[in-house]
């Protein structure tokens, strides 16, 4: 892929990019606030967290690279015009984290991670909300199960408290 080094870069995707490396950055220090016990010896509670937090510098310095570079355009519409931000999607998306934010300790994981997942599968496009709901509630079910169980972490039960 050639790049002009003479295009003009968007300082939204350099503000998207230095936004991921902080986050990573974030991450990776408040990673060494977890207390860890000394009965690990080398696999701890801090491991998936300092894991992530590098995915995440690396993944931001290379967005950053690409958007210093100007390589990292936003697509254009068929007739030339820049593409234009989809509100309605963005705010379904909004809506579904911070509806479950909101229902996760009332109506426990499932039903939140569900509503999560119908109201992002709607954002992408999805009419379906039957479906949605029934993929949406399997896989909730199935994580919540594997977490509880099989990981022992103690995730709010909410309506299916006893049940499962």
């Amino acid at each position: 892929m050639t790049v002009d080094s003479s295009a003009p870069r968007d300082r939204g995707a350099v503000g998207v990019a230095l936004g991921i490396v902080a986050l990573g950055a974030f991450f990776g220090i408040e990673s060494f606030a977890i207390p860890v016990s000394p009965l690990y010896a080398k696999i701890g509670p801090t491991v998936f967290p300092r894991v992530v937090a590098a995915g995440l510098v690396v993944l931001g310095l290379v967005l950053l690279r690409e958007a210093w570079r100007g390589a990292w355009r936003a697509e254009a519409e068929a007739d030339g015009r820049a593409a234009r931000i989809d509100w309605r999607a963005v705010l379904t998306l909004s809506a579904g984290l911070l509806a479950t934010a909101l229902l996760m300790k009332p109506a426990g994981f499932v039903i939140a991670a569900t509503l999560l997942f119908v109201l992002t599968a709607r954002a992408f496009g999805s009419a379906e909300l039957l479906r949605d709901g029934a993929i949406g509630f399997c896989l909730a079910l199935l994580a919540f199960v594997g977490f509880v169980k099989g990981l022992g972490l103690d995730l709010p039960a909410g309506l299916f408290e006893g049940l499962i």
